[in-house]
């Protein structure tokens, strides 16, 4: 007997993107049971959109971020298994199948989560090529299992949310990682490359920059309080650190001219820092997207360790900052 699936999808001033999910989601190979939008008060057309499907349309009077819509998706669904697509994200017709395939063989598994495609949902440049191509180039580097989930497109055991809880809706981002950590002492998790999304990502540098430094203000607080290891990185020790040392070495220059070849060096330091990456770069772009792509990787870098630091401060500081300092623990009923 096939078991229940529940599909919950969190949207937010989605509609570019939301048409494009929910036709992928009734095009998938294994049927699904309900189809569960849950609408954090956008201000454009995202609710009238859902409306012309066949999905169930939760709606909040306020904005409260990706945790509290997914926690009102599972309280208000009923499938045995939950399929959580971001509102960007359009998941290939054999996605749900793939992942339904892993937990079936894989008891002690109880979420499965996929990667970013390179081809995007809507192409709007180079700057969305790159968020395509290091995100797609990350995931799949840490294929297996693995201690982080990343809910852009994951499907999950129900009893997973009854025995460690929900969301902390106290983290508008990285809210996914910190239930993974929860959910590592009880159930494994599996990142796969069989199960794949066209994503549409951020295609403006200056939007790009101002979302990486505000999401990795969170950073910090979420590593202190995971309960094992260090989960899935985006980014390299290696690749920070050699990031950081660029513009420390640039005011050299004033000393003499020839102390150029210092952050020049760093730069180069910085694109050898993941050996892998760049080959995989110049594989599937060439040299000179590969030198594009590196100058806009740099300023992400420089994001993340703003973000990181200013984040800690603030962690410091507020209480309120960061995961709910007693795990949010709330099972479904």
């Amino acid at each position: 007997m096939r078991p229940t699936v529940s599909v919950i999808i969190p949207a937010y001033n989605s509609a570019k993107t939301l048409r494009a999910c929910l036709e992928a989601v009734y095009a998938q190979r294994h049927p699904v049971t309900e189809v569960i939008v849950v609408d954090d008060a956008s201000a454009d057309e995202t609710r009238a959109i859902a409306g012309e499907f066949p999905c169930r349309l939760l709606v909040s009077d306020h904005n409260r971020g990706p945790a509290a819509g997914r926690n009102r998706g599972i309280r208000a669904s009923t499938g045995e298994l939950l399929f959580f697509v971001d509102s960007d994200c359009a998941p290939e017709p054999d996605a749900l199948e793939n992942a339904l395939a892993i937990l079936r063989d894989q008891p002690d598994v109880a979420c499965v989560h996929g990667i970013y495609a390179l081809r995007p949902m809507f192409d709007d440049g180079p700057v969305e090529a790159y968020r395509l191509l290091h995100g797609h180039h990350w995931r799949l580097r840490n294929v297996g299992r693995v201690r982080t989930t990343l809910f852009a497109v994951c499907v999950t055991r129900r009893v997973a949310f009854d025995e460690v809880g929900l969301f902390d809706e106290n983290l508008r981002a990285s809210e996914d990682v910190e239930f993974g950590d929860r959910l590592a002492g009880r159930y494994a998790t599996v990142l796969t490359d069989t199960v794949v999304c066209r994503h549409d990502d951020d295609s403006h540098l200056g939007k790009l920059l101002r979302k990486q430094f505000g999401r990795s203000q969170l950073l910090v607080p979420v590593a202190l309080a995971e309960r094992g290891p260090a989960g899935i990185r985006a980014n390299t020790p290696a690749g920070l650190l050699t990031a950081l040392l660029v513009p420390l070495t640039v005011p050299l220059v004033l000393v003499g001219p020839l102390l150029l070849l210092l952050p020049l060096g760093f730069f180069g330091l910085f694109a050898a820092a993941e050996p892998a990456l760049l080959r995989f770069v110049l594989r599937q772009r060439g040299p000179g997207f590969a030198v594009f792509f590196y100058g806009v990787h740099l300023l992400v870098q420089w994001s993340v360790i703003a973000g990181a630091v200013v984040g800690g401060l603030r962690h410091l500081t507020d209480r309120d900052f960061g995961p709910t300092r007693v795990a949010p623990v709330e099972p479904h009923r």
